[in-house]
């Protein structure tokens, strides 16, 4: 392995990721997947999903 990314790998192994970061992480894996099963699901959709969700929003979203 090339020693910059040794030291890079080194380096974010103690790191603890944000919340922030932990969020944009789960939007991007429930857009990754649904995206694959429907091709008009964007990653607006599951923005707006993912807020309405955070405020208790349950009707369907569209």
């Amino acid at each position: 392995m090339i020693a910059s990314l040794e030291e890079l790998i080194e380096a974010v192994k103690g790191m603890t990721p944000t919340p922030e970061h932990l969020e944009q992480q789960r939007r991007s894996f429930v857009y990754g997947n649904t995206h694959l099963e429907n091709e008009l699901i964007t990653r607006e959709m599951v923005d707006r999903a993912a807020e309405s969700l955070a405020r208790g929003v349950t009707r369907h979203l569209s």
